[in-house]
């Protein structure tokens, strides 16, 4: 028997993982389980610039409807400065899972800070790696983490989406 813990899915477009996020929502998807990770380099010509109202991050920039609206839909939001990457904005649970990860040290060598959060819920180092390369290439993460059924339904959904690629992580058991 194989149990699903998370799918991560990368899109290369905000509008891409946007759609992708509204497909999830629509089918019921728990969206306290679902987060998005990005850099945040579009900068040009625009305004950049974070502040809490309330219980909530607020962001102005080029991707500021994008943002906005999922930092109101998704539990938790931040924004981090990682070396080598730059700044990157992320909303979900992946934000608490980045802060356990930083402060107990789970940081493993050629781990980023996103790294950390992944690694920290059982995402293998190697995969990590190409999510850290994904975000310094400008696509998006996607990631869905929850009980078999909640992975497994996500799943159905993310594949018919337009990602450039996704990859189901968890553990297998053998009854």
């Amino acid at each position: 028997m194989s149990t699903l813990n998370s799918i991560i899915a990368v899109y290369k477009t905000h509008k891409q993982a946007e759609a992708a996020i509204k497909d999830l929502q629509e089918a019921g998807v728990d969206m306290q389980s679902l987060s998005i990770a990005a850099k945040d380099t579009h900068t040009d010509e625009h305004v950049v610039g974070y502040y809490n109202a309330g219980d909530r991050m607020k962001y102005w920039g080029k991707l500021g409807a994008f943002w906005g609206g999922f930092w109101g839909l998704l539990f938790g939001s931040a924004m981090f400065a990682i070396p080598g990457i730059g700044p990157i904005l992320v909303a979900g649970p992946l934000v608490a899972w980045i802060v356990a990860g930083l402060e107990g040290a789970v940081v493993v060598g050629g781990v980023s800070a996103i790294g950390a959060g992944l690694v920290s819920i059982g995402i293998p180092k190697d995969s990590v790696l190409q999510y850290d390369i994904a975000l310094k290439t400008d696509q998006f993460l996607l990631l869905v983490h929850g009980t078999p059924d909640q992975v497994s339904r996500a799943k159905a959904i993310i594949e018919g989406t337009q990602h450039s690629s996704y990859t189901v992580h968890g553990e297998t058991v053998f009854a």
